[in-house]
C-alpha cells in the first residue's frame, strides 16, 4: 500500500524546506500540487515520464494534481544547462507540440475519476501580465540570485552571452506557483533553482510557503541523462516494441534507479537480484515499464519482438577468459599482440566491453561470470 513516506521518499533526491513538514501537512488535508513541462518537444520523453510517475504517486493519495503546460514560458526557453542561448519557440509552435500531451500523460495520469488531474496553460494568467506587473515581480528577486545558476557562471567565463529574455525565465515560471496558490512544486533535480525562485516570489507576494520536491535524474555513471542522447531519445508516443527496446538499451548501472523511478515494483531485495543476472532484470525492466503505459498485452508482445528480433542476433559468449590480477592480465592473452601493452591499448581505445558497457578503466575489476568483448570478435565470460 502506498503511503506518504513512499511518495516523499521513491526517487525523491531532496524535499525543501523539510520532509517532515511537508509529510504533516500532507497527512493532515489535501495538498495541491503541480509540475511545469516545458513544450520544446512533440513528445513527452523519458525525463517526463520521471516527474509523472510522481505526480501519479501523490494522485493516488487523494492530492490534486496540476499537469503544466508551459506554452508561455516555452517561448523564452529554459535556460537549465544550456551553455548557449537556445532557440526560442514561437506560441504557435509551442501549442502544436503540446497537442497530443494530454493522451500522453493520461497512460499514467487519470484526467477523470473522482480526484482528476488538471492540465493547465501558464499563457492563461502569463498573457494577461503588463509591463508594470513584471517590473514588480522582478522587485522580489536579486541580480545576485539569478547569477547564482550554473549555466550562466559558465557563460561569463567562456564570455557566452546571457540575454535578459533568459534571466527572466525563472521569474515567469515562479509566477505559476503564485497563480495556482500551490503547496508544493515538483520538477527533476536540475530543476531546483527555478523551483526555489518561485518559492520566493509566492512568499513574497501572496504569503504562501510552498514546498519544493525534486526527483533524481535517470543518469549514467558520466551524469548523461539515460534515453536522450542522440538517436536514443524515447517518447511516449514511441511504438511499445520500440520502448522496449530502447530501455534494453540501458547500461547496466542505471537498472536499479529505472525500476525505482520508471515503476511500483518493490525495491526490496532488487540490488541483488540485478547483481546474479542483469541482463534478466532489464528485460523485466522493460515489461514492467511497458505493461504500465501501454498494457499487459502490449508488454508481452514486445518483449516477444525483442527476443525474435535481438536476442536471437546477439553473440554468445562461449570463450572463457581465466580471471587474473588486473582486467589487462586477464584478456592480454586474447590481443593480436598477446601482451600487457596491447591489452593496454585497447582499453584505452574503448575496445573493451564488460556487460555491454565500455571500459577504460585500468583498475577496473573483473568478476566471475562477466561477459566480455574483446575488439570486435571475441566475446567470452570471465572463469577462474
Amino acid at each position: 500500500m502506498l503511503t506518504i513516506n513512499d511518495v516523499l521518499t521513491r526517487g525523491v533526491n531532496q524535499v525543501l524546506p523539510d520532509k517532515k513538514g511537508l509529510s504533516v501537512l500532507m497527512s493532515q488535508r489535501k495538498i495541491k500540487l503541480y509540475q511545469g513541462f516545458d513544450p520544446s518537444m512533440p513528445s513527452l520523453h523519458l525525463g517526463n515520464f520521471v516527474g509523472l510517475m510522481k505526480l501519479r504517486q501523490f494522485q493516488k493519495l487523494g492530492h490534486q494534481v496540476i499537469f503544466l503546460v508551459g506554452d508561455f514560458s516555452g517561448m523564452i526557453g529554459d535556460p537549465t544547462d544550456k551553455l548557449a542561448t537556445r532557440k526560442k519557440l514561437t506560441r504557435q509552435e509551442t501549442l502544436r507540440n503540446a497537442k497530443a500531451w494530454k493522451k500522453q500523460a493520461s497512460m499514467l495520469l487519470d484526467f477523470n475519476g473522482e480526484n482528476p488531474a488538471e492540465i493547465v496553460f501558464n499563457s492563461k494568467w502569463l498573457d494577461k501580465l503588463n509591463f508594470k506587473d513584471v517590473i514588480e515581480l522582478t522587485s522580489n528577486v536579486t541580480v545576485q540570485q539569478l547569477l547564482e545558476r550554473d549555466m550562466f557562471q559558465q557563460r561569463i567565463k567562456t564570455k557566452e552571452p546571457i540575454y535578459l529574455h533568459e534571466f527572466l525565465y525563472p521569474v515567469v515560471t515562479g509566477y505559476d506557483s503564485i497563480a495556482l496558490e500551490v503547496d508544493l512544486e515538483v520538477g527533476g533535480n536540475d530543476q531546483l533553482f527555478n523551483i526555489m525562485i518561485g518559492r520566493t516570489l509566492e512568499k513574497a507576494v501572496i504569503n504562501k510557503d510552498k514546498y519544493a520536491l525534486t526527483t533524481k535524474l535517470l543518469v549514467d555513471k558520466e551524469g548523461k541523462k539515460v534515453g536522450k542522447t542522440t538517436g536514443n531519445a524515447l517518447f511516449l508516443d514511441s511504438k511499445p516494441k520500440d520502448f522496449y527496446a530502447g530501455i534494453m538499451s540501458f547500461p547496466d548501472e542505471v537498472i536499479f534507479l529505472a525500476y525505482e523511478l520508471l515503476t511500483e515494483i518493490s525495491l526490496d531485495g532488487l540490488e541483488e537480484k540485478i547483481k546474479k543476472d542483469p541482463m534478466q532484470e532489464k528485460k523485466n525492466l522493460a515489461f514492467e515499464i511497458v505493461k504500465l503505459l501501454w498494457g499487459e498485452k502490449e508488454a508481452k508482445k514486445a518483449a516477444l519482438s525483442f527476443d525474435n528480433n535481438f536476442s536471437k542476433r546477439l553473440p554468445e559468449f562461449t570463450t572463457e577468459v581465466k580471471l587474473q590480477k588486473t582486467i589487462a592480465e586477464t584478456i592480454a592473452p586474447f590481443t593480436n599482440l598477446k601482451s600487457l601493452s596491447d591489452a593496454k591499448r585497447l582499453l584505452r581505445e574503448g575496445a573493451i566491453s564488460v556487460n555491454s558497457d565500455t571500459v577504460t578503466d585500468l583498475s577496473y575489476k573483473l568478476k566471475v561470470g562477466d561477459k566480455v568483448k574483446i575488439g570486435k570478435k571475441i566475446f567470452g565470460t570471465i572463469v577462474k
